[in-house]
């Protein structure tokens, strides 16, 4: 039993004016699902950019270690809840390496955690101190390590 009257055009083909209740219901419950999708994907999840961070990290890190074995001079990184950075330990100078400029934390604030507590030393030996960087966003926790043999992941 349709909810609609049915008439008929100029060309003497039947059919109905507008549409049912229950198309316009299902209309609008498709709109709202494609809207409810689209505000929850524009939204950055804290934990993935926590990740973010942490790789991001993780390679330099690594590049800082390198270019520490490559010139013999130590690099000491130094970070607060906002950003990091890395320095010369000798004279604490900015180093020249483009890649190893300071940054900001994308999950700010981050606590952060190092272990030994007097910093991260990156030198030019190439079997190092073992250490740890433990990063926290209040939610989410991660940790980057160096092993004794100099290999960084992230745990």
């Amino acid at each position: 039993m349709p909810s609609s009257r049915p008439t008929v055009n100029a060309f003497g083909q039947s059919g109905s004016l507008g549409f049912t209740l229950v198309e316009l219901l299902v209309v609008l419950v498709i709109v709202g699902i494609a809207s409810a999708a689209i505000g929850l994907s524009s939204r950055p999840d804290p934990a993935r950019l926590l990740r973010e961070d942490a790789e991001r990290l993780a390679l330099l890190l690594e590049v800082a270690q390198s270019e520490a074995q490559i010139d013999g001079q130590q690099i000491l990184w130094l970070a607060d809840g906002n950003g990091y950075r890395f320095m010369r330990r000798d004279n604490r100078r900015p180093i020249d390496n483009p890649l190893l400029q300071p940054r900001e934390w994308r999950a700010a604030p981050v606590d952060i955690r190092t272990t030994p507590r007097e910093g991260v030393v990156m030198n030019a030996e190439w079997i190092g101190e073992p250490m740890r960087i433990r990063l926290s966003d209040g939610h989410s926790t991660l940790e980057i390590e160096r092993s004794p043999t100099g290999r960084i992941h992230l745990r």
